[in-house]
Order: C-alpha cells, then sequence, then structure tokens
C-alpha cells in the first residue's frame, strides 16, 4: 500500500522500476524460450545416458546367458551321442569277435578232414547257427584259393578266390573281415575268415558268410534318438547298412569319411545346403566298417530357438520398460527443474521487487519527513492569516477568505496525518511491546487501505466490544499482520464487495480479531498450503511470502491463524492474539 499513498501524492519514480516489473512475465517467456533448446537437449541427454547405463548390461546379459544355454544345450547333445556311439561300437566289436572267436575256435578243434567232410561241416553249422546268430554258411578252401568243402544254401563248390583281395589277405595276417560286398550271391553280405597252418608249411581257409542284415538290427538296437540315423560305412565311404536318408546298401555316401579316431567323435558338420548336423563316429577295431550316426539337431535347435526368442522377448519388454520409465522420469526429472528455474526467477524478481519497495518505503519516510516542514509552515501561516481575519470586519471578502483558510487548514491536517501514519508503519522495524489500542491499530490500518476500497465499492464494516482491553504487543508487526490480510480480501473481492471485521474477548484473556471477506474463496486443496512460503493462488502477480510471513509474525507473537474458506463464498481468518505477549523488548 505504500506505492499507492506515494503516489496518491503525485510524486514520481524512476521509470525503470515500473518497467522491470511490466518486463517481468515477458522476460520470464523469453528465459523460457531460449531455455527450450537447452531442455530439449537435457532431455535427451538424460535418456539416452539412463538408456545406456540401463539397457547395455541387460544386452550384455541375455547375449551371455543365450551362449551360456547354447553352449548347455549342445553338451546334453553331444554327450549322449557321444556315449551312445561308443556302445554301439563296443557292440558291434563284440558282434564280430565273437564269430571270429567262434570260427578259430572250429578250425583248432578239428582237423581238415573233418571240414572236408560235408555232413561233419554241415553239422558245424547247425550248432553254429543254434548257438549264434546271423551265419549263413560254411566253406573250406585250400591255399590255392579253391573252396574245396560248402555248406550253405547256394551252390558254390568249386569256386575260386586265388584272384581276390581277401584271399591274399587273409593269407598274410592269418584273419579277415570284410567289406559288405554281393559276390556270386548277388546279396549283400560280409564274411570272415581265418587260417589254420598245416605240419607241411601248408595252410586252409575257414571263411563263414554273415548276414550283413545282423549289423543293421545290431545298430537299431543301440540308436534309440528318432532324430538320428546311423549306419555303417567302409573306408571309401560305401554304406554298408542302409541308411534312412543317405542312400542304400553299397551306394556311396555323401556324408565324407570322418579322420580315423580310437576313440568315438563328435564333430560338427554342414552339407552342401549348409545345413547343420551333428555327427557321432567311431572305427569299429579289426574291422573296416565305420559307425556314423547323424542328427539333424532339430530338437536342439528348437530348444534353443524356443529359449532365444524367450530371451528376446523378455529383452524387448524390459527395455520398453526401462524406457518407458525412463522417459518419464527424464520428462518429470527436466519438468522439475524447469519449474524450479520459474521459482528461481520469480525469487530474483522478489528480492529486486523487495529491495524496491525498501528503497520506496526509505524515499517515502524522507519525503513525509521533509512535507511535514512546509506543512508546518502553511499552517503557521493560515493560521496567523485566520487571526488577522478575526481582529477587523472591514476586509474586504472576508467570508469568502475565511472559507479558503479553513480548507487550506482542513487539507493540511489531512496530509499531517497521513504523513505521520506513513511514518508510523515505516519507523517500526524492530520488535518493540507496547501498550496498544487493538481498536486504534485496525483502524490505522484501515486508513491505508480506505482510498483502494472506496474506489472499488468495497465495504468495510468493524464490529469492536467496548470492554475491549489494552493488549501488550508489536504495533508495526501487528500492522503488517493485519495489513497483509486485508489486502488479500481486497484483491480477493470484486467490484461492490464487503468485508466485515469482529474483535472478540476471550475468557482465556485472549482476544479474536476475525476479518470476512465476501470474495472468490479459496480450494479445499490449496487452503491446505496458503501458509506455505512461495504458494501463491495469483499467478506471477503473487509471491507467495505475504501469509507466509503473517503466520511467523502472529507466531512470533504468542498468538494464532487460522482461515475458513469456501469457493465462491468467501474466506474468513482469525487471528488469535495473547491480551500479553510472550515476548519481551530485548527479543
Amino acid at each position: 500500500m505504500l506505492p499507492d499513498i506515494i503516489l496518491s501524492m503525485n510524486m514520481k519514480f524512476p521509470e525503470e522500476w515500473h518497467k522491470k516489473d511490466l518486463d517481468y512475465s515477458s522476460d520470464q517467456d523469453e528465459f523460457l524460450k531460449g531455455g527450450r533448446f537447452r531442455y530439449r537437449r537435457l532431455k535427451r541427454y538424460s535418456i539416452l545416458l539412463t538408456a545406456i547405463v540401463a539397457i547395455t548390461p541387460l544386452i550384455i546379459m541375455t547375449i551371455i546367458n543365450s551362449h551360456q544355454y547354447q553352449k548347455a544345450l549342445k553338451a546334453d547333445l553331444i554327450y549322449p551321442i557321444s556315449r551312445q556311439t561308443s556302445n554301439t561300437r563296443r557292440s558291434l566289436e563284440s558282434f564280430i569277435e565273437e564269430r571270429r572267436a567262434a570260427l578259430d575256435l572250429i578250425i583248432k578243434e578239428k582237423n581238415y578232414e573233418e571240414l572236408y567232410d560235408h555232413d561233419k561241416l554241415a553239422n558245424t553249422l547247425r550248432h553254429l547257427k543254434e548257438s549264434i546268430d546271423g551265419f549263413i554258411d560254411l566253406s573250406l578252401i585250400d591255399s590255392r584259393g579253391k573252396q574245396v568243402a560248402y555248406v550253405g544254401p547256394y551252390r558254390l563248390e568249386g569256386r575260386n578266390y586265388s584272384d581276390q583281395d581277401w584271399f591274399h589277405e587273409v593269407s598274410i595276417k592269418g584273419v579277415y573281415v570284410s567289406d559288405v560286398f554281393l559276390g556270386y550271391r548277388d546279396s549283400p553280405h560280409f564274411v570272415i575268415a581265418v587260417v589254420h597252418e598245416k605240419a607241411n608249411a601248408d595252410y586252409y581257409i575257414l571263411r563263414a558268410t554273415i548276414d550283413s542284415e545282423m549289423l543293421y538290427r545290431k545298430i537299431l538296437s543301440q540308436i534309440l534318438r528318432p532324430t538320428s540315423d546311423a549306419f555303417l560305412v567302409n573306408k571309401e565311404g560305401i554304406l554298408q547298412t542302409p541308411s534312412a536318408d543317405h542312400g542304400k546298401v553299397l551306394e556311396k555316401s555323401a556324408i565324407p569319411v570322418p579322420p580315423y579316431s580310437p576313440h568315438s567323435e563328435v564333430l560338427e558338420k554342414k552339407d552342401a545346403d549348409n545345413n547343420l548336423y551333428i555327427l557321432g563316429y567311431a572305427y569299429i577295431e579289426n574291422s573296416p566298417f565305420i559307425l556314423m550316426e547323424v542328427i539333424q539337431p532339430e530338437a536342439f535347435m528348437q530348444n534353443w530357438l524356443t529359449m532365444r526368442n524367450n530371451l528376446v522377448w523378455f529383452l524387448g519388454i524390459s527395455i520398453i520398460l526401462i524406457l518407458i520409465v525412463i522417459v518419464w522420469g527424464s520428462f518429470h526429472m527436466v519438468n522439475k527443474i524447469r519449474e524450479a528455474d520459474v521459482k528461481r526467477i520469480k525469487l530474483l524478481h522478489q528480492v529486486e521487487y523487495t529491495n524496491k519497495m525498501a528503497s520506496i518505503g526509505r524515499l517515502a519516510a524522507g519525503v513525509s519527513h521533509e512535507i511535514n516542514n512546509p506543512l508546518a509552515i502553511i499552517n503557521e501561516s493560515a493560521g496567523m492569516l485566520n487571526d488577522i481575519l478575526s481582529v477587523g470586519d472591514a476586509f474586504p471578502m472576508r467570508e469568502k477568505v475565511s472559507k479558503s483558510v479553513n480548507s487550506i487548514l482542513r487539507n493540511v491536517d489531512r496530509c499531517s496525518r497521513i504523513t505521520h501514519r506513513l511514518l508510523g508503519f515505516a519507523k517500526r522495524m524492530d520488535t518493540k511491546i507496547e501498550s496498544l489500542d487493538i481498536h486504534e491499530l485496525i483502524t490505522e490500518v484501515l486508513g491505508f487501505l480506505e482510498k483502494e476500497a472506496l474506489h472499488r465499492n468495497i465495504k468495510i464494516d468493524t464490529n469492536f466490544p467496548d470492554n475491549l482491553p489494552a493488549i501488550t504487543s508489536d504495533r508495526g508487526q501487528l500492522q503488517q499482520v493485519f495489513l497483509n490480510i486485508l489486502n488479500n480480501a481486497i484483491d480477493a473481492i470484486s467490484e461492490g464487495g464487503k468485508i466485515d471485521i469482529d474483535v472478540k474477548l476471550r475468557k482465556n484473556d485472549k482476544i479474536d480479531v476475525i476479518i470476512k471477506d465476501t470474495g472468490r474463496g479459496i480450494s479445499k486443496q490449496d487452503l491446505e498450503r496458503i501458509f506455505e512460503p512461495f504458494f501463491s493462488t495469483k499467478k506471477e502477480h503473487g509471491t507467495g511470502l505475504g501469509l507466509s510471513i503473517t503466520y511467523g509474525i502472529v507466531q512470533k507473537l504468542g498468538g494464532k491463524i487460522a482461515a475458513k474458506s469456501k469457493v465462491g463464498e468467501g474466506t474468513t481468518f482469525t487471528v488469535t492474539l495473547p491480551v500479553e505477549a510472550p515476548i519481551t523488548e530485548e527479543q
């Protein structure tokens, strides 16, 4: 209200003060517009950096988990293949060795004449078939390669094998296991032959034909995996048993012959179409056979793809959720920073405005003090002129001049009261406890506001009890309390409103000053925060410090302040003050 009083006295202040007030809103808009790029960049950086920090470890862990799971699945696939291949190899070696040992036993226990005898050889074959499966026929071959005795389903007596490789090999090594071949029978089979030397350095060979189907059944009995294809090949890659996917017996296998290894091996290979497959193989000792187990890793790949898809889905959903949280958090954080910047601008402007008001107050106090001297001279001169008029009756236009002098004296008195109130309000800066009349104090405060209330057609009614006692408190601080509350009431009232001021005496040595207005009211959620610093419902026109300072002053003076309001009906402030303030002048 000080600027209003000063302006009403037609006093002028530096033009830049008014310009700063007018340009505050535009300065704020320019600051926000200029900082828009900075806020966008801050959002981008915060989202990018936070996303990198949050998502990168997740991606790395997903890749590591995927790789480890792939290795675990591969290990779970390869180990059973290796074990199964080893078991099948031992079963085939046992199968071949059992039949070779049977032939070796026969040729050692029976002499040449017994084997040469057709009936005895047939009887031997019959006993072999009864005890060991797979034998088709038996034949006795002399050192010249001629088959001298034969028992079996074919007519092969007299055949000569001297020009065949197997005959020369068995002659040198003493035992021979052949590849699967057709031969004179025109049916896939293989032979096992053993040599026995005579006393005269001659020798003969006992040869047995074995059904190659037995090898295939032996493999099937060991290979239990439904997705695998197991078969035998020789060292040239010729199929010795049928294959479900790689050809028939005695056809060339499409899979290259793997390198020799004394142990079972498992390899990862790719076919001509670049499709991955798992190859388990083992060389069958003392035979030309190589066991091959080919697995198309469909189950492995299916499990791997399922796991990979689950990981990808988990990663994708996690990234989406993380990004949502990061974006929301970044926008929220940047908006908070923006709000803090706006509050900082307002606060800096308020500090500047407060300094300006303090300067105006000091200037107003000085001006008021300087005005008092001319007013005293005017008052004395007008009084003297009035005395002169009262002495003589012959003064022309005496009545008119007397009225003018009296008007001068009334207006001088009015100016004097204004300057004294202004000086009284401005000079009380420190806490000073004194005895005061609450009626007089509120009337003095209303003197500052009567012009604005009259201008806005606002009616102010007061109600003071007759037995109201004097109170001890700080005059200047109480003036500030009631001035803040009444200023807010006037701001909230539209044209033609009303303010009621009631003072009530309590029984416990306290008084209530109730200030009720018919303004726009305060919402329930805002009513809970009106005493918080920097909270204002006046948007850019308020600082949010008035009621906060008022609350602090009332608390300091030992009183309480409360507010009730309803939107559209008005607001009521109740200031409760003790008759004796609990603070001393030293405080």
